[in-house]
């Protein structure tokens, strides 16, 4: 027998509130463990039982929902914060995620996709509405900045971003090109400096997006 999902609502509006409580408790293998009108009190209540899934909104008196999904997930780690919000615009979607939040819906979500959304992020999903996963996808495929295209790199460093674009290990990179191991290293930090970036997925957005 499945265990149920323990979840918390974190939600100003006492008649949403009331209704997302009704709807998880009526639902079979989802129990409400705690209903909270502000982020303070959802900081407050969290410990007596640790809950599975906190639904958090963004717009709540005193510290933001956003706010609070960071000390939620400094404190604990392991419990998924999914927003539930009305805000559908890119700021408060990245901040949200960069936060800690691994899932994003929309007020207006039908209730059986709700409590989809809660067993996909129970189970390793980030689910989001179609409408704010199209928003992610766009961001990461925005034209360019004028100017951006020529990066000023070396046939080498050329060569090693191709390698790193087909998923090639620094190791199999060196092996590759018959260089050391500190030279690729060398090579790479050179390429994110040109780039002004700090990882190896900003580096092959840029350059795939060229």
């Amino acid at each position: 027998m499945q265990q149920e999902i323990k979840v918390m609502i974190v939600e100003d509006q006492e008649p949403v509130r009331e209704g997302l409580r009704i709807l998880i408790d009526g639902s079979e293998g989802y129990r409400c463990i705690m209903s909270c009108r502000t982020a303070e009190e959802a900081l407050i209540s969290l410990g007596a039982e640790t809950p599975d899934v906190v639904l958090m909104d963004i717009n709540l008196p005193g510290m933001s929902g956003i706010e609070c999904v960071v000390h939620i997930k400094n404190r604990f780690p392991l419990i998924q914060v999914m927003m539930l919000t009305v805000f559908d615009n890119n700021e408060q979607i990245f901040k949200s995620l960069e936060a800690g939040a691994t899932g994003y819906m929309l007020k207006k979500t039908p209730p059986a996709r709700l409590l989809e959304a809660i067993t996909e992020l129970v189970n390793g999903g980030s689910p989001m509405n179609g409408e704010i996963a199209r928003k992610v996808v766009m961001a990461f495929m925005k034209p360019l900045p004028a100017g951006i295209a020529d990066f000023s790199l070396t046939s080498r460093e050329e060569e090693i971003l191709a390698c790193l674009s087909k998923g090639y290990l620094y190791k199999e990179i060196a092996d590759k090109l018959f260089i050391s191991l500190d030279t690729v290293r060398s090579h790479i930090r050179n390429i994110y400096q040109k780039l002004h970036v700090r990882t190896r997925t900003e580096a092959l957005l840029l350059y795939m997006n060229r």
